[in-house]
């Protein structure tokens, strides 16, 4: 899955997963917020598993 991750003027980072309509996460770092934007994908991904709801397969869901 690809993840898109850019600085912000105000020196903040934020990552997005175009994939998963609304995942996006903001951080301090570029690893905290692509930790972050990992973490709301799988939480998204739990909770389609727990409604009977599709999912993509997880083998390289965030390679670089």
């Amino acid at each position: 899955m690809r993840v898109e991750v850019e600085q912000e003027e105000d020196g903040r980072w934020i990552a997005e997963a175009p994939a998963v309509p609304g995942a996006m996460a903001y951080g301090s770092t570029r690893a905290e917020a692509l930790a972050r934007v990992e973490a709301l994908v799988l939480r998204v991904f739990a909770d389609r598993l727990e409604n009977g709801e599709p999912v993509p397969e997880l083998g390289d869901l965030f390679a670089a």
